[in-house]
């Protein structure tokens, strides 16, 4: 696959500290391996070539960890001198983005997502940006994906507006480069808050995946995750 993928790994971790001290968190151990390698064997096995990793606190460990490959993956690193949130990361990582865009996801989360799928899906729309989505009884957690005929995306109901079933973002997407490009430079910004509602209408799209969400960006889901995570 021709698209190169980023993955969102600069994050404080504040909320895991208690349990996964001195360490970025998308390198806790789960399975007896770091919970990067599960998003990065996600790629290789769907023929990504080549990986940015968006770093920023404690990035260097995440260098010494991974090295420049991973299977048939080449590693590169984009590294933020101070926090710029999901979006400025990712306008960070222009230079490593295709004329088509690249896939984006996030490195403390998994959810097993048909990447050529989503691709399809994304081209057959003709979209700016697709995000992956995946099925949750209780969405009071995560905030709701509201849709309309056809997937495109018509609303995000906020977290404390919502629970009981649906769609909620699964922390995959696939940008366009003109996406990439209207984000601010070196400006903070986030994804979810920033970008996101403002291409509501102008060709943002979600793609239903079947995959469960693992999320251990909490103590809780993490703890889980210790003895119920299937990466496949």
């Amino acid at each position: 696959m021709t698209l190169p993928a980023l993955i969102l790994a600069g994050g404080l971790g504040t909320r895991l500290r208690a349990v996964v001290p001195d360490q970025q968190k998308v390198l806790a151990q789960v399975g007896a391996r770091p919970f990067i390698t599960y998003v990065l064997d996600q790629l290789a096995d769907a023929g990504v070539h080549t990986a940015v990793l968006c770093t920023g606190h404690l990035g260097g460990q995440l260098e010494e960890s991974l090295g420049d490959e991973y299977r048939s993956i080449g590693l590169r690193y984009s590294r933020e001198q101070s926090p710029l949130g999901t979006a400025g990361a990712i306008r960070l990582a222009l230079p490593f983005v295709g004329p088509a865009g690249a896939f984006v996801l996030n490195g403390d989360s998994h959810c097993r997502v048909d990447l050529a799928a989503l691709s399809a899906s994304h081209v057959n729309h003709g979209a700016t940006a697709t995000i992956a989505l995946a099925r949750m009884e209780d969405t009071s957690r995560f905030g709701r994906v509201e849709l309309a005929a056809g997937d495109a995306i018509v609303n995000f109901a906020e977290k404390a507006a919502t629970n009981g079933p649906g769609w909620v973002n699964a922390g995959i997407y696939l940008l366009s480069r003109d996406v990439v490009e209207s984000i601010p430079e070196n400006t903070p910004a986030s994804l979810e808050r920033d970008v996101f509602p403002k291409l509501i209408g102008q060709g943002l799209f979600g793609y239903r995946s079947t995959g469960q969400l693992w999320d251990i960006g909490v103590p809780e889901e993490y703890e889980r995750a210790q003895s119920e995570f299937q990466p496949r």
